[in-house]
């Protein structure tokens, strides 16, 4: 297993220290080494970790890769994906009782209806057998397609009620998706594991809504974790130029998009004038200039004493891992980790204590503690 320092590296510099070199790196709390486990990941979107050790890989151009004692093997009947810009197989996400049952849960952008209007996000979940995945269940698709490649959301978490949350980015269509319970996109969304809709749904009574949104006015939330404490969701999402957001999720709340922002166009002009309006929730906490985050995980082992409790978010942007340290709801503190490898697609806590971090063009890397 290859040790890897990260501090102030180009990524040359990186390829020729992988290949030789062990460094650990200070902060003001801990020393820890970076250790690189998986090589060779173009766009490692998610990653799962097994009973027996093993990591279960999505690869964004949708090949998914199971990883066990240093070999890669490619799992087959993958469904097709809509490999269209930010589209492709993200997320992956075991069932809290997988021991017992199996079932693998997936986001990816897909086209099941074979027509020529594009694609939107889709929920699955799938058993693996014989490096197979089999009995293969579709338990959400967002509608209606588009040919647009941006915001498809798509990450997955489970509540400790075993409901299973998931999230579909705005599309592209800021102006009628996010605010519009009707309509599929810049939502939040709980259902069952089986796919079935909970009839204590914020909105399952309302005639014409989508009975699985949980929340609405999100733009493009690309992290989610439940709080190891009080058990809510939590997640980030992208804001436009500026904005980026932590939100903890209530049933039937508004979170603003487009409506309030902190964020403006990508041409400098003005989106709106209101950070924020009567009915709308605020957010925990906003970066201006964005990050761009992706993946999200709170810290809750022992192996990291001086983090315990603290937010990981992967930042694209900047290619970095944020530990965000949060007292009373509040933000108070924020710290730059493994800079210089590379975008920060998703970063995991495992089974075994240790954050796995997954980056673009590397692969997925572990946080070892000297």
């Amino acid at each position: 297993m290859k040790k890897l320092s990260f501090l102030f590296l180009s990524l040359s510099f990186f390829v020729a220290l992988c290949q030789n070199s062990s460094k650990i790196v200070h902060d003001k709390s801990i020393s820890f080494k970076v250790e690189n486990i998986v090589d060779d990941l173009e766009i490692p979107w998610g990653m799962a970790f097994l009973p027996d050790g093993s990591i279960l890989i999505s690869e964004q151009t949708g090949e998914l890769i199971l990883f066990n004692e240093g070999n890669k093997t490619l799992i087959k009947d993958v469904p097709k994906v809509y490999n269209n810009n930010q589209g492709g197989l993200l997320d992956i996400e075991l069932h809290p009782n997988y021991d017992q049952n199996g079932w693998i849960y997936f986001t990816y952008s897909s086209n099941i209806e074979n027509d020529d209007k594009g694609g939107n996000t889709t929920i699955m979940r799938a058993k693996l057998l014989n490096n197979k995945l089999v009995d293969q269940e579709i338990l959400y698709k967002a509608v209606p397609n588009t040919k647009k490649g941006q915001h498809f959301g798509s990450r997955l978490e489970f509540d400790r009620d075993g409901y299973l949350y998931f999230s579909v980015g705005d599309r592209g269509n800021r102006d009628v998706n996010p605010q519009d319970i009707n309509r599929d996109g810049g939502k939040i969304y709980r259902i069952n594991d089986d796919g079935s809709i909970p009839t204590d749904n914020p909105f399952y009574n309302i005639d014409g809504a989508k009975k699985a949104v949980f929340s609405y006015g999100h733009r493009n939330p690309q992290g989610i974790a439940i709080h190891p404490i009080t058990g809510k969701i939590w997640i980030h999402e992208h804001g436009p130029q500026g904005g980026d957001e932590i939100n903890i999720i209530n049933a039937g709340k508004n979170y603003g998009w487009p409506k309030i922002t902190y964020g403006i166009n990508y041409n400098d002009s003005k989106i709106t004038d209101n950070t924020s309006l009567p009915g709308m929730a605020q957010p925990l906490h906003y970066w201006v200039p964005s990050i761009a985050p992706s993946g999200m995980d709170f810290i809750t082992s022992e192996i990291y004493p001086s983090w315990k409790g603290n937010l990981l978010v992967g930042s694209l942007k900047f290619k970095y891992l944020n530990r965000v340290v949060i007292e009373n709801n509040k933000v108070i503190k924020e710290e730059k980790l493994l800079e210089g490898l590379g975008r920060v697609r998703t970063v995991r806590q495992a089974p075994d204590g240790y954050i796995y971090v997954a980056i673009e063009q590397l692969g997925i890397v572990r946080i070892v503690p000297e």
